[in-house]
């Protein structure tokens, strides 16, 4: 059984920073493209970073610069380092596992979520 958790959510202030992380289970950890998605409410998952086997990285457009993946596989974790946080990044916040990608179709596992919310 998989299971990925997450944790270090909470609320900030715009321009804020937070640092969430995700423990990993159940499986062969650098088996698996890890990523973190997003989805606010109202509005589909989206996908937000993903880091490969070799600790290469991918970012939607809307957080280059400001968002920064990171693993430890050792500690079988995956961290979000979010600066520079903006309202509209409000949302709950899911660990993945899977093929690498940003479409919900790469992921295999989901975390049950952590909520981030931004105030202006």
């Amino acid at each position: 059984q998989v299971q990925l958790v997450e944790s270090g959510g909470g609320s900030v202030q715009a321009g804020g920073s937070l640092r969430l992380s995700c423990v990993a289970s159940g499986y062969t950890y650098s088996s698996y493209c890890m990523g973190w998605f997003r989805q606010a409410p109202g509005k589909e998952r989206e996908g937000v970073a993903i880091i490969d086997s070799n600790g290469n990285t991918r970012y939607a457009e809307s957080v280059k610069g400001r968002f920064t993946i990171s693993k430890h596989n050792a500690q079988n974790t995956l961290f979000l380092e979010m600066n520079s946080l903006k309202p509209e990044d409000t949302a709950m916040y899911l660990c993945t596992a899977g093929t690498c990608g940003l479409a919900r179709a790469n992921v295999r596992y989901w975390g049950q979520g952590t909520q981030v919310t931004v105030s202006s």
